[in-house]
């Protein structure tokens, strides 16, 4: 296996088609896992919208450090495939990088792949609501909110489009996973600046599938 920088674009069938949010999300930095000369994996990094969210994580000093890892997608055999594909395009980004990813409850992920890829646990997600429409819940949360992209009150732009068929609902929180890509100095001055305690890993049925499609024990490590 190896893993090689790809297009932006070259990820988007993988994202559409093998991902469950089938949402392109922003992306900075994309690589590929090969298996001689096919693509078998994809990961994404890119820029979370959310300041408060880069803030958040340890403070405005740092908030232009952030990135997210925001799609992880395998078809492979190998079931290191998806910690092997983390940790070797983690080396390819710029260091000074505070990469932060999530396991959705929701989908009853854990996060064993960022587990494996000795990933720092900070708990879960704020508890948040999402913005739905009867006969749409097909749709990512964010790709509803960009319907009203533009308008003054989205709210009730929403409520004037779509009347009573658009309502909120509660989001699944997801496990927050922090890793600190940079210099020993870099690692011990950010973590000195987080703002969220860190906490032992979280367990779950480890024979059940994961974020990347396919059980990767937390033992698997890199």
């Amino acid at each position: 296996m190896r893993v090689s920088p790809i297009k932006s674009a070259e990820s988007y069938s993988w994202l559409l088609n093998r991902h469950y949010a089938k949402r392109i999300p922003p992306i900075s930095y994309a690589f590929g896992l090969y298996e001689g000369t096919d693509i078998v994996g994809v990961v994404t990094y890119g820029v979370p919208a959310s300041s408060p969210l880069r803030a958040g994580i340890a403070g405005d000093e740092y908030i232009y450090d952030v990135l997210e890892l925001n799609r992880l997608c395998i078809d492979s055999n190998n079931k290191n495939a998806a910690s092997y594909l983390v940790a070797h395009s983690i080396k390819q980004l710029p260091k000074g990088k505070i990469i932060v990813s999530y396991a959705d409850l929701g989908m009853e992920h854990v996060g064993y792949v960022y587990q494996a890829t000795n990933f720092i646990y900070t708990g879960l997600s704020a508890k948040r609501t999402d913005w739905r429409v009867k006969g749409l819940e097909h749709l990512h949360g964010a790709t509803i909110a960009d319907m009203s992209r533009g308008q003054e009150n989205r709210a009730q732009y929403m409520r004037n489009r779509f009347g009573d068929d658009f309502y909120l609902e509660d989001r699944p929180r997801k496990h927050r996973y922090i890793f600190i890509h940079g210099s020993k100095r870099y690692k011990k001055t950010v973590l000195s600046a987080l703002n969220y305690g860190i906490e032992p890993y979280p367990k779950g049925d480890s024979s059940r599938y994961d974020d990347s499609g396919f059980v990767e024990k937390q033992h698997s490590l890199f």
